[in-house]
């Protein structure tokens, strides 16, 4: 395996995080033996996945000498959370260009949950409607930034790229370990997929690592016909940044699609299902947009057969609890009173 200590990377991340069992969520739906990797409880700015792709993106930010972050997602996005979150840790600024990309909603998604932090981070917030090119828009911001004397370093959506994903190639080797130490003998690892670093990087990691675990995602954003070679490109590029050619192909990406429904971030009865059933049974909280229809997806597999009796399969739980807030009307208070 590669040395990974070259690549500049800062200490955001509190880790390990857990690797817990869900017995009785497993015991509910009769199937494989089901755990949990806890990447919600990652620390900053209440958790998630994006934790371990800052650390080497915002690594490279200030070895370059930047002053400024500029990044971009979906109003409800997790990634800008962490990335404001980890700019004010680092006195960096933030600019956040977010866009109104899922339609329909109650105003709570427009004035609650990752919102809120957002602005309490200190981000400058400038809205643009879904169908803006966000890539455009934050080359112009940077050149704006530029002319005003400032360093601007720009982050891709989700915090996906090459460098990005190295974060979970380190995740891998986290998950491994852990699992040697408590005798956890998984078979596969399931996520979800959006805008892919952090299944490719997984993928790539526990490929380097001898693993022969899939690593299976539910395909909430895109159908798996875009996923798949967005992923695998991303695969192809991290393992060029490390020097080596990549042990995967795009066709030995395992992507599952059905649970995306309407669109991405638009609510599904199988996700709010998903979403108490994990509640009720683990005191688990999962989000609407992610975790919570991937869950959904692998409680499909299950009830289909598609998983064994003795398998033994790892959530990833990639955290967004904040956008549970702007999802009021997915989740009715229920009350006997």
């Amino acid at each position: 395996m590669p040395s990974l200590d070259q690549l500049p990377r800062i200490n955001l991340l509190h880790a390990p995080t857990p690797l817990e069992p869900l017995p009785r969520l497993s015991a509910a739906l009769g199937g494989p033996q089901l755990w949990a990797k806890r990447d919600d409880c990652t620390g900053l700015a209440l958790g998630g996945n994006k934790v371990r792709k800052l650390e080497y993106l915002l690594g490279e930010a200030l070895a370059q000498g930047a002053d400024t972050v500029i990044t971009t997602g979906g109003f409800q996005s997790n990634h800008a959370r962490q990335t404001a979150a980890a700019a004010a840790r680092l006195g960096l600024r933030c600019l956040l260009i977010l866009t109104d990309s899922v339609p329909g909603r109650a105003p709570a998604y427009r004035t609650n949950g990752n919102l809120i932090l957002d602005d309490l981070f200190g981000a400058r917030i400038e809205l643009r409607p879904g169908t803006a090119d966000v890539d455009a828009e934050m080359t112009r911001a940077a050149e704006r930034y530029v002319v005003e004397g400032r360093k601007p370093y720009v982050i891709p959506i989700g915090g996906s790229n090459a460098l990005g994903l190295i974060g979970y190639v380190r995740a891998a080797r986290e998950l491994l370990e852990q699992a040697r130490v408590q005798g956890v003998e998984f078979t596969h690892v399931v996520l979800a997929s959006a805008s892919g670093g952090t299944q490719a990087g997984l993928a790539l990691g526990l490929a380097l690592e001898g693993s022969n675990a899939p690593v299976i995602g539910y395909c909430v954003g895109r159908a798996s016909t875009d996923q798949r070679p967005r992923i695998g490109a991303l695969m192809r590029h991290g393992a060029e940044l490390l020097g080596i050619d990549s042990p995967l192909t795009p066709g030995d990406l395992l992507l599952e699609d059905g649970v995306v429904g309407q669109g991405y971030g638009l609510p599904t009865t199988a996700m709010a299902e998903a979403v108490r059933l994990a509640a009720s049974q683990e005191g688990l909280v999962l989000d609407p947009v992610y975790t919570g229809k991937a869950m959904a997806g692998l409680i499909a597999g299950v009830r289909a057969g598609h998983y064994q009796s003795g398998d033994v399969l790892i959530f990833l739980h990639t955290g967004g609890t904040p956008g549970l807030f702007a999802y009021p009307d997915s989740f009715p208070v229920r009350s006997d009173a």
